[in-house]
This record gives C-alpha cells, structure tokens and sequence, in this order.
C-alpha cells in the first residue's frame, strides 16, 4: 500500500509539471475579433494585424500562441486576472487602464474617427454636440465621447452593429477606430468618414502589472521586429500606404 502511495504520488506529480510546462509553453492571447484589419475572422481562422504581431512575439520567445476571442470589455480584465497572458486586440494606452495593467511600447498609432452618412451635416468633433452617437461599449470611442456635450450614446457590443444602426436612422455618426471605419465605409454604401479626426492615440499590448518578465520580454520582442522591419511588413500587409 505504501509503494502504491508513493507511486501514485509520483505519477501525480509528474503531471503537475507536465501541465505547468504545457501552461508555460502557450501565450494565451485575449482579443475581440471584431475589429479588421487588426483581428477578424476569416473562415474558421481569426487573423489580422495584432494576430501576427502576437504570433512572431511567440515565436521569438519559443511558446505556442493561443487565442481566446471575447467581447471587447473582457479583454483587459481577462489579463488582469490572469487568464490571458496578453492583450491585444487594438487596445489603447489610457491613464485609467494604466491603474490595472501594464502595456507594452506602443505598436501602432491610431486615431478615432467619425462615420456619418453621405448626406450629414456632421463634419467635425464639434458638430457632435446635442447629437445620438454610436460607440462600441468599452473602447476608447466610448470613453472620450461622454464628454461630449449634450450628446445621446448608444453602446454597442460589435462596431458594426453601430454602424448598422446609423444606416437605419437610429443615431447620427459613429465614432470608431479610423482602420475599422475604412472598412465598414468601403463595404457599406452612403457611409463617409469626417476629415477631421476625433481623437488620436497609440495602441500597445496589454499584460497584467505583476508580470514583469513577460512586459520585458513582449518589449524586446516588440524592439527585434521593428529593428527588423517585421513589424512594418505585418501592418503593410493589412493597410495600404496609400488608403
């Protein structure tokens, strides 16, 4: 009986360590596929911008990328729990979102931008004022636009509900992300964008504050790929320097 304990001891310690080293091995990537170019489905398959970054940080570190898709709020607190590793999924450096997480050096610059319709009056941020907004819940979008004054906010899941929504009357313009906005203007008729953006900002990689080894190595993984023009090829890939 008691070689029989220690072998069942042994056996269940072995597993132990082979479910710690299968843990180690994988980097578990939080995102919102929602949002082309940087992650949207394709087929069966979620791909684009901040999928590919991801995925060469995990191959200059030697583990397996996994993905985990979910709604866009999650995101941060999936890392800040620990059940992602990263966060990625065109996720902005705000003071606030500094208080419960790290983020990585900067990727990408962005800017958030207005969509309205062909025939709208809209064509600044000040033209806003008193209007029915669509945002999608927990972006950026979303947190700058409660400062406008006198404004309606209607809070969506998905950026293309919202747009969906201003192509049926229900609200006046969109504020989005200006990659996505290009391609739900190109795939939706009567939609433009207003020349003058929003807001501007910088996308980083989030990671949760007490993993410092991680944010070190996601930084000098971030520092190979731009050195290397990696990440210039990656981001060409999806968006054309002339759009």
């Amino acid at each position: 009986m008691k070689k029989f304990l220690c072998l069942a001891a042994s056996l269940m310690m072995v597993f132990s360590l082979v479910a710690c080293t299968s843990k180690k091995d994988e980097l578990v990537m939080a995102t919102n596929a929602e949002f082309p170019p940087y992650e949207y489905h394709q087929g069966d398959k979620i791909v684009g911008i901040d999928v590919e970054i991801c995925q060469a940080i995990a191959d200059e570190m030697g583990r397996e990328l996994v993905i985990e898709d979910m709604a866009f709020d999650s995101v941060i607190t999936s890392v800040y729990t620990g059940k992602a590793d990263l966060g990625a999924a065109g996720l902005t450096v705000t003071e606030d979102r500094l208080k419960n997480i790290n983020f990585s050096t900067p990727y990408a610059t962005a800017a958030q931008v207005i969509i309205v319709l062909d025939d709208s009056e809209i064509s600044s941020p000040d033209d806003l004022i008193g209007k029915t907004i669509g945002v999608q819940l927990g972006t950026t979008g979303d947190i700058y636009a409660e400062d406008i004054e006198d404004a309606t906010l209607e809070r969506y899941n998905k950026g293309f509900e919202a747009v969906q929504a201003l192509l049926q009357g229900k609200i006046d313009a969109v504020i989005i992300d200006n990659e996505p906005a290009k391609v739900y203007v190109s795939q939706n008729e009567g939609l433009k964008i207003v020349d003058e953006a929003f807001t501007y900002e910088e996308y980083a990689i989030a990671i949760a504050k007490n993993n410092t080894e991680l944010l070190d190595e996601v930084n000098s993984a971030i520092a190979k790929l731009k050195e290397s023009g990696k990440l210039d090829e990656i981001v060409n890939k999806y968006i054309s320097a002339d759009n």
